[in-house]
């Protein structure tokens, strides 16, 4: 579509790039791999070669309706010639493409294999750039990927209820598409488990009322299963059970039908408070506060390992949900202490809990193997070595696998004896309540998920994503879901590479402007170093105070530099959509920077009672929200109005109406009653940074102003309550938000430029 002059030079990097994949991938597993790799042989789709073909061809067809006919999808799972292992093989005979894999999900990654590396061509969750050559391009050799990992696994047992809470069946469908392009073969599938519950429970005699209090609210659904706390934004919708079971159905059938192993929920021992009255001697516990919620919301009941109970009702789940959706793949997560400190840290009470949370897996499920997110065990205060030792041990070796969580950062294996012989998979989490923000490690990314398969002690068995919140920095997705199927890390220059060819192919072209923009994000934004974990701090999203420190680890001119070379290409691009979101979320970018050098003058002119300089910075602080919001209206992916619509779409009556807006204002604000965890979900939407971030700065400054007018501090005390009221108000609205974009994100983008350019330091 865009022949620049660079094209060339790029194009031969990437065919360089692309033998080195090719070259590098024929992977031989060691024999102590191989024989762990057996136990989970049973770990697979049940669906028919035929069946999975099908569906390998609906997906083209959907994502490419042009083309179908271009590709002869064959599924033949003896290819690779271990049971156990998946490969893919494409090459050109006629006028077609003849793609063999595996299962469908890796004959969906050779489709995205051939699209990315011989078509150029790029699909994300911000747009796709599907700009096929004509004509169609040939493969002359046979391309051939040995994928060197059992498992690519996908998904943060919060993604649910951050990101996927609200998404009807198209979404749904076109976010299995993603993963199976992506390679995803083990996706969570948490989708209607309520309705589960809910016919457990009430076979065993408690009430519906019993549930309303236990069940969170449809935003709110994730912490409630983990036990973090109860009741918070329901109670749930009679619909809601039977809209959510219905699309569980369609999500299973679609993973299945791909090839994929879908992960479902098991019981962790977690129960409603009346289980005490139905059973009076039942031996509960009640787990600890989290998050600051009140005693209505807070301290679930926790099943004693040792109480028969515990096994009964773990059966009954697991039996109900394979009655339910007509067959089992054998694999279920569950955590019992997510972010929740156990009431002893005694070995054998530590043990006996895993060992009873796996008894009653397998009493429903002879050959359950149990998923557990490692994310506990951040917690290095409570859990020590002995300590995880003693949980971990407590089940068979090899019939648990650890999802370490956040191994891009801080990974658990290498400090916990290689997790006590306990299977892993190395996941990337990178993403914290679905916040905007550039950033990434990718150097790490890019090295350690192949070091570690190398140095842990054959207890490696694939790569993760495990975002709590997705639609956001697409590069790192990219470039992590690579690492699922590469046997060898980048080299620093490959690196570069790579990440030139992600920008050709995002923008159907390149130029030496767009490789400088790329360049320069690569090594700033996306090469955080230092072990910090991305947790949007900026200015604009956070509740205002004097101390406000947003985390800046790179050189913020590389930020604006690379701003002003998207700037500078912008009016040839302009028809891409995947290059207007990342101009407008690089402009983001820079007025987030931009916006901590007008705090810091703001402060300054507080502390040193300078009245006008406070206006004057306040003002402008106040004008930069309104310019943010104005940019964020330009493109869809950035609107509160589409997450507020979807939450009421799901919904039938007036009051079911009334709470899913609730719940979806209230998660990406206070998060709780009275702002238990305030901003933890923030976004930079239009909408919410006009008309709730900006109210709380004009706020602020006004008291600010007060203060310094009548020569005493700011009773922030005060302040914080008058800011509580105001943001519980807007909780509880009903006022509509676009949910389509207005405007031109290229006009508005270079307008906001030339506007700051007091701030940006240019080289």
């Amino acid at each position: 579509m865009l022949l620049l002059k660079n094209s060339k030079n790029m194009f031969s990097k990437q065919i360089s790039l692309l033998l080195t994949l090719y070259y590098c991938c024929s992977f031989v597993y060691p024999r102590a791999i191989e024989d762990r790799l057996n136990d989970y042989a049973h770990i697979k789709s049940h669906a028919s070669t035929s069946v999975q073909e099908q569906a390998v061809r609906d997906l083209i067809s959907r994502l490419l309706p042009e083309y179908t006919s271009f590709f002869h999808i064959t599924v033949d799972p003896k290819l690779s010639g271990n049971p156990n292992m998946d490969m893919f093989e494409y090459q050109t005979n006629g006028s077609k493409l003849f793609i063999t894999g595996t299962t469908g999900v890796t004959c969906s990654l050779a489709v995205n294999h051939f699209l990315k590396y011989y078509c150029k061509a790029h699909v994300s969750w911000s747009g796709d750039q599907l700009n096929i050559p004509k004509p169609f391009p040939t493969v002359s050799s046979l391309v051939t990927v040995r994928v060197p990992y059992r498992f690519r696994y996908y998904q943060n047992v919060c993604t649910p209820s951050y990101s996927f809470v609200w998404m009807n069946w198209t979404r749904w469908q076109r976010q299995i598409d993603w993963m199976a392009l992506n390679g995803i073969n083990l996706p969570l599938a948490f989708n209607g488990q309520e309705t589960i519950w809910q016919r457990v429970y009430l076979k065993m005699g408690l009430k519906q009322e019993d549930l309303d209090s236990h069940f969170g609210g449809p935003a709110f659904l994730a912490w409630a299963r983990m036990g973090n706390m109860k009741g918070w934004g329901g109670p749930l919708p009679s619909t809601w059970y039977k809209i959510q079971l219905e699309l569980q159905h369609q999500i299973l059938t679609a993973m299945r039908n791909l090839g994929m192993t879908p992960v479902l929920p098991a019981f962790a021992g977690h129960v409603p408070d009346a289980i005490t009255t139905l059973y009076p001697r039942a031996n509960v516990s009640k787990l600890g506060r989290w998050a600051h919620f009140n005693n209505t919301y807070c301290c679930t009941m926790l099943l004693e390992p040792t109480d028969p109970l515990f096994k009964e009702i773990g059966e009954a789940f697991i039996k109900e949900q394979i009655l339910e959706y007509g067959t089992t793949h054998h694999i279920y997560n569950t955590d019992t202490f997510n972010e929740m400190t156990p009431r002893s840290s005694d070995p054998s009470y530590l043990s006996a809990t895993s060992k009873a949370v796996y008894e009653a897996m397998t009493a429903g499920d002879p050959q359950a193997i149990w998923l557990m997110q490692g994310w506990l065990f951040q917690d290095t205060v409570f859990w020590k070595a002995p300590e995880i030792k003693a949980l971990l041990t407590g089940v068979p070796t090899g019939k648990m696998i650890i999802l370490d969580l956040m191994a891009e950062v801080n990974p658990i294996w290498q400090r916990s004896s290689a997790l006590y012989g306990q299977p892993f998979i190395w996941c990337m989490l990178h993403n914290f309540g679905g916040n905007h923000g550039l950033y990434g490690a990718i150097e790490r990314v890019s090295t350690n998920p192949v070091k570690a398969f190398h140095t842990s002690h054959n207890t490696m068995l694939g790569t993760g994503l495990t975002p709590e919140g997705i639609f956001q920095n697409d590069m790192v997705y990219d470039l992590m879901n690579e690492m699922g199927w590469r046997s060898v890390g980048f080299t620093p220059t490959e690196l570069q590479d790579w990440v030139m060819s992600y920008a050709e192919r995002r923008y159907g072209g390149i130029n030496g402007q767009i490789a400088e923009a790329w360049k320069l994000l690569a090594r700033s934004v996306y090469n955080c170093t230092d072990g910090f974990h991305d947790h949007s701090g900026s200015v604009i999203v956070v509740k205002p105070s004097l101390s406000v420190s947003p985390h800046v680890w790179f050189n913020p001119e590389d930020v604006y530099a690379a701003w002003y070379n998207l700037l500078s290409v912008a009016d040839g691009f302009s028809k891409v959509e995947t290059f207007r979101y990342d101009l407008v979320d690089v402009t983001r970018e820079a007025l987030h920077l931009i916006s901590i050098q007008i705090y810091n003058r703001i402060i300054n002119a507080y502390k040193n009672k300078q009245a006008s300089e406070l206006i004057h910075y306040g003002s402008m602080l106040i004008d930069l929200f309104g310019e943010m919001d104005t940019l964020l209206l330009t493109n869809e992916h950035f609107l509160l109005g589409r997450w507020l619509n979807a939450a009421k779409d799901l919904a039938i009556t007036p009051d079911e109406i009334q709470l899913h807006e609730y719940n979806a204002r209230n998660q990406v604000t206070l998060w709780g009653p009275t702002g238990e965890i305030e901003d933890y979900a923030n976004k930079m939407w239009n909408g919410l940074v006009g008309s709730y971030y900006r109210p709380r700065w004009i706020l602020f400054i006004e008291e600010l102003y007060e203060a310094v007018s009548q020569v005493k501090t700011i009773d922030y005390d005060a302040f914080s309550k008058q800011l509580l009221v105001q943001e519980t108000l807007w909780t509880y609205g009903s006022e509509s938000y676009p949910d389509t974009p207005v405007g031109d994100s290229v006009t508005v983008a270079k307008n906001i430029y030339h506007k700051y350019a007091e701030f940006i330091v240019k080289k």
